[in-house]
């Protein structure tokens, strides 16, 4: 909790739509022409979980015209609260992580575009979670992460936070891995012992299984499994944390870095995206990484010891401080795409009406700063 309050001044959610566009922008990312509306506040009534859908799946027609996507998404942002800027900016990311992927498929059907079945979890949530996970990295923190005032976070802040919580990534594992084991033995129990009780008992017996206690989130507030539309598919999840590890591993093999760097959008683009459900998941992490699907990426980084793990963070950061002070700001932001930020059914911008994308980001922050200057 201590970290979180000194990392805070350094996301200001009103600045997270300005930091997703320009850092996806240096990636490489396009969105092909979609329509996106981004609903990023809460508010009362509102579903309470991010989430990302399109009423208009993208698809080449049969006369080879090209139509768009249109895409609606989501979060839950209250910008009074404590952590809310990381955590609404996390969402962000991987929620526009989902409209990078879906607005790219390029197949003769809009069948081939949609997050039903056979898109399966782990090939959708790859996208997203890969892209989220730059949030965390010290290049990114460098030139994203920046206050109010117009200051960087500090690389001793950057420090703190990693010694604060990588020593116990491992846990976050175990927590996802509990919920799949958990439905798992739940449909393989007979009807006639199925009982308030008997769920809550099978429930408590995994987290001590696998987690080794009693969890703080606890196996039966996940939402995943109250939900029949969610229900056995959790451990995609787990599958796509594998391959964003393996994916990430990949980049830096090749690149010898990811954050900024032009190649990931294009590469991601044409070995992910484009086919979109017609090849399956783990054809496709092969493809790209040039191995098949496995945890080995994932469980060398729980494995990184600490102060190996702070070397190459300050490299990173460091390198990324350098570029920062010799590359200007881009005067315009293009991802190929109208965006409308709304509240419901009131526009809050629109990058149409308002003169682009960076204009838009302008008067969404704006708009924030004014509705929540009493409640800091």
């Amino acid at each position: 909790g201590e970290v979180t309050k000194k990392l805070d001044p350094y996301f200001p959610f009103e600045k997270s739509v300005e930091q997703w566009g320009r850092s996806f922008a240096a990636l490489g990312i396009s969105y092909a022409g979609a329509s996106m509306n981004l609903d990023l506040l809460d508010r009362k009534g509102k579903y309470s979980n991010g989430f990302c859908h399109w009423p208009q799946p993208a698809w080449v027609k049969p006369d080879g015209s090209w139509q768009p996507t249109v895409t609606h998404f989501t979060s839950l942002a209250d910008p009074a609260a404590i952590g809310s800027g990381l955590t609404g900016l996390t969402t962000l990311m991987h929620e526009a992580g989902h409209a990078a992927h879906f607005a790219n498929i390029r197949q003769p059907s809009p069948l081939f575009s949609q997050e039903r079945a056979p898109t399966s979890v782990a090939y959708a949530e790859l996208q997203s979670m890969f892209l989220d996970s730059l949030v965390g990295d010290a290049a990114w923190r460098c030139k994203y992460a920046i206050s109010r005032e117009g200051e960087a976070i500090p690389w001793s802040l950057v420090e703190e936070d990693v010694r604060a919580k990588h020593p116990y990534e491992v846990f976050a594992l175990r927590a996802m891995l509990a919920v799949p084991y958990f439905e798992k033995a739940l449909y393989e129990m007979d009807d006639g012992d199925l009982t308030a009780d008997s769920i809550a008992k099978l429930a408590d017996e995994v987290e001590l299984r696998i987690q080794g206690g009693l969890a703080a989130r606890p196996l039966l507030s996940v939402p995943n499994l109250l939900s029949d539309e969610a229900s056995c598919y959790y451990h995609g999840y787990v599958l796509a944390e594998m391959a964003v590890h393996q994916t990430r591993a990949f980049f830096l093999a090749r690149d010898g870095y990811i954050v900024d760097n032009p190649k990931v959008g294009p590469t991601l683009r044409d070995a992910y995206w484009v086919p979109g459900n017609s090849e399956p998941f783990l054809g496709l992490v092969e493809r790209l990484t040039g191995k098949p699907l496995t945890g080995d990426a994932w469980v060398d980084m729980l494995k990184e010891e600490v102060e190996s793990l702070l070397k190459e963070e300050k490299v990173a950061y460091d390198a990324a401080a350098a570029a920062k002070q010799q590359a200007a700001d881009c005067a315009e932001i293009d991802l190929q795409m109208r965006i409308k930020i709304v509240d419901g059914d009131a526009v809050l911008a629109d990058t149409a009406a308002d003169g682009g994308f960076l204009p838009t980001c302008h008067k969404f922050e704006k708009y924030v700063r004014e509705r929540f200057a009493t409640a800091k």
